[in-house]
């Protein structure tokens, strides 16, 4: 199967082909960088991320642009707060950005434009949209006249003046038409600013993706992602801003919109206050967990996040890397660049679908975990262990193509302890041995061993599983 992604322009699921065959290109809209992002925002850098490395194994390469907004009016209140420069603000949490989707094992992008390095393009931008007609001064400020744009509102199917009673616009007295959006609007002394044909000012939020998008990646590129919330106004005015800039160009040919992250049955915002920063969640919680269930629901889909998600995809991972755990017993030859399997392939071709690959992940556990059974109980040393090294291989590679079971199971298990866990874990290795060579009694000794640390073993179909009285 080839790959097939939905296309939020078209409402269809169509066929991915690229423009350059040996290379896409994909933008996907990043953080205003004011404060710590949520793990809302994340959704879409770790989702966007499984299709980035898709791409790149699917086509030889890939231009893969994620950009910073470093200029914004909330940048500026936060800034003023505090007494400080925008780069003061932009710089601190730009750099806790990164490590935040660092630690989720989000795809780094090939490209990080920052909105503050592209004025000049911008400015262009504008001077060609009002040279052709499409834009217009008033009072400091430039505007986009939505009527010159006669497929405005081609994203997201409403009319026109359906979308604008369902905005948020400013109404101002030097707007043509409510509807028209701010290119660029002046900046006072206590703002921040550069120069331009319009006075000093600053670009409006839209104009700054145009830009970089262009400058970057084309004026046609081949996918531009981002949150469903993005879709009005802000993907509709890059399309209206980018056509009518670049004569008529398609901007995007498939737009992809992940949904919304819920918290307490309401979409997780800032401005509502039911957040969960990503910072704090990643200190909290192993990151890979958090990046499990980030996966577990279709990207499409909403998600609600809770204590019990994140609870629940620690011990899904609990079971998968026991399972490696115990495979390691048997087959302890280290898996270097893993082969993910075709039939997770596919499973991804199908506009992503992280939830089946999930489970297609756990049904190879479970098949390793049956071979594994079925080989202990033969009780055999010079049993063929060429299935097992290959049930390892493959539950290795289909987790590296969704970022997951890539660290050595002792690393999992033993995660933010300051204890001896990596002691514990080698006894129970060891026992595991001797089991297997029937040497009961050095396993029964270490299990009494164990005891008198304070440690129960328990013995699973999973394989074995410790924890502390």
């Amino acid at each position: 199967m080839s790959l097939h992604l939905y296309n939020t322009l078209t409402r269809r699921l169509e066929p991915f082909v690229p423009q350059n065959p040996a290379c896409p290109t994909m933008y996907v809209c990043g953080p205003t960088v004011y404060n710590y992002v949520h793990i809302g925002n994340a959704r879409g850098p770790v989702l966007f991320g499984v299709l980035a490395e898709l791409l790149r194994r699917r086509f030889g390469g890939l231009r893969y642009a994620r950009n910073i907004t470093d200029v914004d009016d909330k940048i500026n209140a936060a800034a003023k707060e505090l007494g400080v420069p925008i780069a003061q603000i932009t710089d601190r949490y730009a750099a806790a950005y990164r490590e935040d989707m660092a630690a989720l094992g989000a795809t780094v992008p090939d490209l990080t434009p920052e909105a503050t390095a592209h004025i000049p393009q911008m400015i262009a931008m504008i001077e060609g949209l009002i040279a052709s007609g499409h834009a217009y001064a008033a009072e400091g400020h430039v505007l986009f006249s939505v009527a010159s744009f006669g497929e405005y509102g081609k994203l997201s199917r409403r009319d026109p003046d359906e979308m604008l009673a369902g905005a948020r616009v400013e109404v101002a007295p030097y707007k043509r038409d409510a509807g028209d959006f701010v290119l660029w609007k002046p900046s006072t002394d206590d703002l921040p600013g550069w120069e331009s044909p319009w006075g000093r000012g600053r670009p409006g939020w839209h104009i700054e993706c145009s830009a970089m998008a262009a400058a970057h990646l084309g004026e046609t590129i081949d996918i531009h992602a981002g949150g469903i919330d993005l879709q009005f106004p802000h993907h509709e005015n890059e399309i209206a801003q980018s056509e009518c800039a670049h004569g008529g160009k398609i901007f995007a040919r498939f737009w992809l919109h992940n949904g919304m992250l819920n918290f307490g049955g309401a979409k997780m915002s800032k401005s509502v206050g039911n957040i969960e920063k990503v910072h704090d969640l990643v200190r909290a919680h192993p990151p890979e967990a958090l990046r499990y269930a980030l996966l577990s629901a279709h990207y499409r889909q909403p998600l609600e996040w809770s204590d019990g998600l994140i609870e629940q995809s620690v011990k899904t991972l609990d079971r998968l890397y026991g399972t490696l755990r115990d495979l390691k017993t048997l087959v302890p030859d280290l898996v270097h660049d893993p082969v993910i399997p075709d039939a997770m392939e596919e499973t991804l071709d199908d506009d992503l679908n992280t939830p089946a690959a999930l489970a297609l992940l756990a049904d190879f556990a479970q098949q390793a975990r049956h071979m594994r059974n079925q080989f202990v109980h033969q009780l055999r040393e010079d049993s063929d262990r060429s299935g097992l090294r290959e049930a390892q291989v493959r539950l290795i590679g289909a987790g590296k193509a969704l970022g997951l079971l890539q660290q050595q199971p002792a690393s999992w298990f033993t995660r933010g302890s300051a204890g001896n866990d990596t002691h514990i874990q080698s006894l129970v290795d060891e026992r595991n041995a001797a089991k297997l060579s029937r040497d009961f009694v050095r396993a029964d000794a270490i299990r009494e061993q164990l005891a008198s640390e304070g440690i129960l073993l328990e013995d699973t179909a999973q394989g074995v599983r410790w924890k502390r009285a």
